[in-house]
């Protein structure tokens, strides 16, 4: 059996040729490979489109990291949750706020997310996830119960603000547990996919990719120690999921995640398999440096109405953004050090201070014993809480932090709080993958496609890039829509090959 093409140096991922295989065991219109959010809508979506569809998963059951997510889709231009809660919203703003937020902006692809939110949302709904007509106000990570509307990223901060009319576009699963929606939007899903009477193959993991005339018709999987060759009359589309577990990509693109300090947000499965298969067969990767990388210093929110200063006592990114946002601005510091400086009205503790290794520094009577004792420079802290005092008395502040936060720092005693990278823990996530077309075809580097192989989730690169720019909710949002999308066109091509012939 003679091996066409492998993919990364240390990788086991290969191609392998028609000719050389002993014969297919299963035959499918569309074979999907992996079975967390993209790879179960992509299964209903081909399904209902009239295509028969297998689904091969590695792990004894489906969920993948979305199952562990906290069940946030970020959607809207218009929303019924969103009318229902008074907020006004519209395609245009919310593609507008996308591209302003976004490190390297897909037009194209933003415009069209935005545009099919709201009929997006109505088919999750549709297939039985549940989500309250219900608002959560305050500043969170996470709703604490079964509310649905929240503000997940940086609508309201400068200067995204000035760009879109703000409006808030996470919409959470409605559970109790803030830690399950994830969970219970993949148990609806996979239900779904039964009922619809697609098969799914579970320990079965995908090795290679197998060609016939340059085309991706099938896969190798391995089984308990069995080799099974499934042929895909359609095409196989990756939905693998990240590379958060595989340590020779990482070492590569990522290293800070592989810090003690970093807990990564990854299935055990998350091996960039998908990803691996990709490039050998030619496909152009991008974004494979970028990942969400956060520590969760909010809630309670009082402490936004502290701010944040690196080593030299300077502030650097408005308090009120987006943890992930302030995380980045953070790693961008030179010796990535900061702290959260409090007095005693803005004073609490962070509610996921202990599991994340936020420690309190220490208290002090006044900031020039604060100054000295964390090394910063002579007067440098004493100048920056005098002036941005000042400024919020008038209710500005030259960063642009929202006047909702906005409290001058009169009430001592004082207090630090350590977020430095290496001191307080991180949790992330990869975010980089195949390059892709709106339709979830695989492209090579010089833009064509890669006929028969097709991906979608987070394999590919999408609206999420990087941490600077990320919204609670991307993952699974674009994940489902486009493994939607991705499955539709997959079933439309079998389908019109089925009766042609």
């Amino acid at each position: 059996m003679a091996d066409v093409r492998t993919g990364p140096e240390g990788s086991d991922a290969i191609l392998i040729d028609a000719s050389t295989i002993p014969g297919w065991d299963r035959t499918a219109d569309v074979i999907v490979a992996g079975f967390g959010m993209a790879g179960a809508c992509a299964a209903i979506e081909a399904s209902e489109s009239g295509a028969s569809v297998l689904i091969v998963e590695a792990a004894a059951g489906s969920g993948g990291t979305s199952a562990i997510a906290t069940g946030h889709f970020y959607l809207g231009g218009g929303t019924p949750v969103q009318k229902a809660c008074g907020f006004e919203d519209s395609p245009e703003d919310m593609a507008a706020y996308l591209m302003a937020a976004s490190v390297d902006p897909e037009p194209e692809r933003i415009a069209l997310y935005a545009k099919s939110s709201v009929d997006h949302f109505a088919w999750l709904e549709r297939q039985g996830i549940p989500f309250e007509r219900s608002y959560f106000p305050s500043k969170a990570v996470a709703q604490p119960g079964t509310e649905c509307l929240i503000w997940t990223g940086n609508e309201k901060v400068a200067p995204f603000r000035d760009v879109a009319h703000p409006a808030p576009r996470g919409h959470k699963v409605a559970v109790s547990d803030p830690e399950t929606g994830g969970g219970r939007a993949m148990q609806v899903l996979t239900r779904r996919t039964e009922d619809l009477g697609v098969e799914a193959l579970y320990g079965h993991r995908v090795t290679a990719l197998v060609l016939e005339d340059g085309r991706v018709v099938g896969v190798r999987c391995l089984a308990a120690g069995q080799v099974t060759y499934l042929r895909a009359m359609g095409g196989v589309v990756l939905t693998t999921g990240g590379f958060g577990q595989n340590e020779r990509l990482l070492s590569k693109h990522l290293p800070d995640l592989m810090s003690e300090h970093v807990v990564r947000i990854a299935d055990a499965n998350d091996l960039g398999q998908g990803i691996e298969l990709g490039i050998a067969a030619g496909a152009a990767t991008r974004h494979m440096d970028g990942a969400f990388i956060s520590t969760y210093w909010y809630p309670p929110e009082k402490l936004i109405n502290g701010i944040i200063v690196n080593s030299k006592g300077e502030r650097f990114v408005p308090e009120d953004s987006y943890h992930a946002r302030t995380a980045g601005q953070i790693l961008a510091q030179p010796d990535r050090r900061a702290w959260l400086i409090v007095d005693s009205e803005s004073f609490d503790w962070p509610l996921y201070g202990k599991s994340l290794g936020i420690d309190l520094v220490d208290g002090w009577e006044d900031v020039a014993s604060m100054e000295r004792d964390l090394g910063m420079p002579e007067g440098a802290l004493q100048k920056t809480i005098a002036d941005y005092s000042a400024a919020a008395a008038e209710g500005k502040d030259p960063l642009g932090k929202n006047p909702e936060w906005l409290r001058p720092f009169d009430d001592g005693p004082y207090a630090a709080f350590d977020l430095s990278f290496g001191s307080a823990s991180y949790r992330a996530f990869t975010l980089g993958g195949l390059v892709v077309t709106l339709e979830g075809e695989v492209l090579r580097e010089d833009g064509t496609t890669i006929e028969g192989l097709y991906a979608a989730g987070s394999c590919a690169t999408n609206l999420a890039q990087e941490g600077l720019s990320y919204a609670s909710g991307l993952c699974l949002g674009t994940a489902s829509f486009f493994g939607r999308k991705t499955g539709a066109s997959v079933a439309c091509r079998a389908v019109t090959a089925r009766s042609e012939n």
